[in-house]
């Protein structure tokens, strides 16, 4: 028990939430399970690959925390960091824009299509729900016509971002990411606007009771997640060399996935960034791990939504204690 109760005393010296503590257990525990069944799990070039894969998932994640803990729910991310990327690899190949303007291009465009998402939704009052389920359908439409459905390749000019930097193994992709994350847990937690997503999260009536107009804060949460799934997208056509058009199909699933393993409540008004970025790591030692092992594609999926359903599961025992 002195091990554990140490283990406990350490996560508080470090500002971690109990909650967040034990997602990291959970982190832990899944490695090792994975470092003992498999041969070559506990190796750089399995880190090397879950750290790739992490970047995208991340900042999206992010952005899905942010309107999960406000109550609300984005489906169309996975369809904007298509659209991102579709709009980035054009500017590259046919408008020969600089990196820069390009990038620009794609951020745009995803705060663009957050903007809409977040009039309709707070402003006018409509499902967000299905607000998002029509913009998804509208975003994966455009990029299939501005791509004539076809690939876009873009070649080294971007994938530098993903490319592993010397000497450390890590790419500036992950580098972003982690900043970030860092960025906007302090937004979360030490900022008015923070406190106000959580108030609105928590109870929006009484949000309004108390004087906070909800519907800048409901709009900025969409726009944020837009955004941030226009540096998604960057971040995706870096990894593949390419922009696809059927590229991050279901990525709003495993963001809200990450988030809810990493403790953010589906109810609104309960999240942490750090938890919902340990819920990305989760997800990728999970499906890397799985991989390994040699689990076949239909029935990894089929272990990733128990493990969904059993987070959301045990979200609820917390929302009723």
């Amino acid at each position: 028990m002195q091990p554990f109760i140490k283990l406990l005393k350490s996560a508080r010296a470090l500002s971690l939430s109990f909650d967040e503590f034990f997602i990291l257990l959970a982190l832990f525990v899944l490695t090792l399970f994975f470092g003992f069944t498999t041969d070559n799990f506990f190796s750089t070039s399995t880190l090397f690959s879950i750290l790739a894969q992490l970047p995208t998932l991340t900042v999206i994640t992010i952005g899905m925390t942010l309107v999960l803990i406000s109550g609300g729910i984005d489906l169309s991310v996975g369809s904007v960091v298509a659209l991102s990327s579709a709009i980035i690899g054009i500017s590259f190949s046919a408008l020969e824009l600089p990196f820069f303007f390009a990038a620009v291009l794609g951020i745009f465009a995803g705060g663009c299509v957050g903007l809409i998402n977040g009039i309709l939704g707070s402003y006018f009052r409509l499902p967000i729900f299905i607000v998002t389920l029509g913009m998804l359908e509208i975003s994966r439409g455009m990029t299939y016509m501005i791509t004539s459905s076809q690939t876009v390749y873009v070649g080294p000019s971007i994938q530098w971002l993903s490319l592993p930097i010397p000497g450390l193994g890590i790419s500036i992709s992950f580098v972003i990411a982690l900043l970030l994350v860092v960025f906007t847990q302090l937004l979360l937690t030490r900022t008015v606007f923070g406190r106000y997503v959580i108030a609105i999260g928590t109870n929006e009536t009484a949000a309004k009771i108390s004087g906070i107009r909800t519907e800048p804060y409901l709009a900025s949460v969409l726009v944020i997640s837009g955004m941030f799934a226009g540096i998604g997208g960057l971040m995706s056509a870096s990894y593949l060399g390419a922009s696809d058009p059927n590229a991050a199909i279901g990525l709003e699933l495993s963001a809200i996935a990450a988030a809810v393993i990493g403790g953010t409540s589906l109810m609104g008004g309960r999240g942490s960034i750090i938890g919902a970025f340990i819920g990305v790591m989760i997800i990728s030692v999970l499906q890397n791990g799985l991989a390994q092992l040699g689990v076949s594609e239909p029935f990894k999926r089929l272990i990733t939504g128990l493990v969904i359903i059993l987070a959301v599961l045990i979200d609820r025992w917390r929302h009723r204690l």
